[in-house]
C-alpha cells in the first residue's frame, strides 16, 4: 500500500506565513544557502521541504548544532557539511510520516468523523492518544477485575552486642494463612541463635545522561510535571533569551567520545559557584566512561544527530549572572541536568552490602544493610537529595560478625493487603 502523497501547504499561525515569505524572498537569488534547523530527523524534514516547496535549485549546506550560544554556532557553520549526506536522516522522517498515514488510513477509515456521533465503524483519536486511551482502559479493567489479598509477614527484633535491628520472615511465596505466621511467632519466642553475617564490597556506576523521556520521567515522579511541561522548560534553558544553559534537549543518552570540549575539569569547575553544588568533591582530572556501558560513546551515536542533555559547556562561565533571571522551576531542571552530568564524571559509588540472617527453628529471618563508602557531598552530587535518615538507619546491621553474635528475637505478626494499581494521573503521561 502507497500512502497519498499531499502537496506541502503553509501552516497557519505562530506568524508562519511572514516567516515563509521571508525564506521564498531570500533564497530567490543567492546560489548557496545553509540549512540550521534542529538536527533531529523532523528538522530535517521541515527545512528540506520548505526549500522544495519553494524550489529551490541551488547548493544546501546542513548546519548541526546542539546548543545555542554563539560560539557552538560558529563552530557548527564551520562544520557545515553538503545537505546531500543527510539524505537518510530526511527519508526516516518521511518513512515515519507515511507509516503513520498507513496505519491511519487501514485501521480508522472514518477518523473525520466526530467523536459525538456513533457509529458503528469506530473513530479515530490520533496516533498519540489512541494508544493513550487504551493505557488508560486497561488500567481501568485491571482495577475493576482486581481481587484483594491479605497476607502476613512476622517481624523480630534482633538484640545483639551492637544495638538492635528488625529482622523480617517474608518467605517469597506470601504467608496467607495467620496460623502459618503463628507457628512462626511461636518459634521466635523466647528463640538465641547465632547470626550468619555475610559482607560484600559493592560499586554501581552512575546513571545515564539524560534524555527528554527520562528527564519527563523524573520531573514527573520528583515535581509533578506533566510531559509538555518539563518540554517547555527545557526548551527555554536551551534557546531562552539570555539563558541557553543546556544543549538540545530532544536528544540520545550518550556523549561522543571524540568531543573536544566535554568533560574538561575547567568546565566542571564552572558549575561550583552554585551553592548546592559546593559540596561536591570533584576529582581532578574527571573520570571519563568511554565504550558501550560508559557515558562518551561514538558507535553509539552513530544513527543519531546529537548527543545527551548536559550543561552547555560554552556558557558556564556566565552562569553566576544567568541563574537570577532563572524562575524556580527553571533552576529545579538544571540542577538535575547538572547534576546527572557531574555524576557522570565522578567515581563509581563504592559502599559495603551487609546481610544478617538468622534460622529460627527451620524460618529464616533476614535483614540487609548498606555502609556507604563514599562522602556525603558524592552521594549528595548522585542522588540529587542530601542523604536521609532513612539511607543512615540502614547501616544497623554492619557491625554484626559472622557466627560470633547471638540474637534474641521478640517478634509480631504485621498485616498486610495487596492493594490495587493506582489510576493514572495527568503526570504519568
Amino acid at each position: 500500500m502507497r500512502p497519498k502523497v499531499s502537496t506541502t501547504l503553509p501552516g497557519n499561525g505562530r506568524n508562519k506565513a511572514a516567516k515563509l515569505k521571508a525564506i521564498r524572498e531570500h533564497s530567490a537569488a543567492p546560489k548557496r544557502v545553509w540549512l540550521a534547523t534542529d538536527c533531529d530527523r523532523e528538522g530535517q524534514l521541515i527545512g528540506q521541504e520548505i526549500l522544495e516547496h519553494y524550489k529551490y535549485r541551488g547548493v544546501v549546506m546542513r548546519v548541526l548544532f546542539t546548543a545555542q550560544d554563539s560560539q557552538t554556532i560558529r563552530d557548527a557553520f564551520g562544520r557545515a557539511k553538503p545537505n546531500a549526506e543527510y539524505a537518510r536522516l530526511y527519508a526516516a522522517a518521511v518513512a515515519r510520516r507515511q507509516a503513520d498515514q498507513i496505519l491511519q488510513s487501514i485501521t480508522y477509515p472514518h477518523r473525520d468523523r466526530p467523536l459525538g456521533k456513533r457509529r458503528a465503524e469506530g473513530h479515530s483519536v490520533g496516533r498519540v492518544k489512541t494508544p493513550t486511551l487504551a493505557i488508560v482502559c486497561k488500567r481501568e479493567l485491571e482495577i475493576r477485575d482486581f481481587v484483594p489479598l491479605a497476607y502476613f509477614e512476622v517481624v523480630a527484633t534482633a538484640i545483639v552486642d551492637g544495638g538492635r535491628f528488625q529482622m523480617r520472615h517474608a518467605p517469597q511465596d506470601r504467608i496467607v494463612r495467620r496460623e502459618i505466621a503463628e507457628e512462626s511467632l511461636k518459634a521466635a519466642k523466647g528463640f538465641e541463635g547465632a547470626l550468619a553475617v555475610a559482607c560484600e564490597d559493592k560499586h554501581q556506576g552512575p546513571p545515564k545522561l539524560h534524555d527528554l523521556p527520562s528527564l519527563q520521567k523524573l520531573c514527573s515522579s520528583r515535581f509533578g510535571w506533566p510531559a509538555r511541561e518539563t518540554l517547555d522548560i527545557a526548551q527555554e534553558l536551551y534557546d531562552g533569551p539570555g539563558k541557553k544553559i543546556i544543549t538540545y534537549p530532544r536528544a540520545e543518552r550518550a556523549l561522543p567520545a571524540a568531543e573536544p570540549d566535554l568533560g574538561r575539569a575547567t568546565d566542571v569547575a564552572g558549575l561550583r559557584p552554585r551553592q548546592s553544588f559546593s559540596a561536591i568533591r570533584l576529582p581532578d582530572p574527571p573520570v571519563i566512561r568511554r565504550g558501550a556501558s560508559g557515558t562518551f560513546y561514538d558507535k553509539g551515536l552513530e544513527s543519531a544527530s546529537h548527543h545527551a542533555v548536559i550543561p552547555n559547556v560554552n556558557t558556564i562561565d556566565n552562569l553566576p549572572e544567568i541563574w537570577p533571571r532563572l524562575s524556580s522551576d527553571e533552576k529545579k531542571l538544571f540542577d538535575v541536568i547538572a547534576r546527572a552530568y557531574l555524576a557522570a564524571l565522578m567515581p563509581d559509588f563504592r559502599y559495603r552490602q551487609t546481610t544478617a540472617t538468622l534460622d529460627v527453628r527451620g524460618f529464616e529471618f533476614r535483614s540487609a544493610g548498606r555502609q556507604l563508602s563514599i562522602s556525603a557531598g558524592e552521594q549528595h552530587s548522585r542522588s540529587g537529595n542530601p542523604p536521609t535518615k532513612r539511607a543512615t538507619r540502614r547501616n544497623y546491621c554492619r557491625c554484626c560478625t559472622n557466627g560470633r553474635d547471638r540474637a534474641a528475637a521478640g517478634s509480631i505478626v504485621e498485616d498486610k493487603r495487596r492493594r490495587p494499581p493506582p489510576r493514572y494521573q495527568r503526570r504519568h503521561f
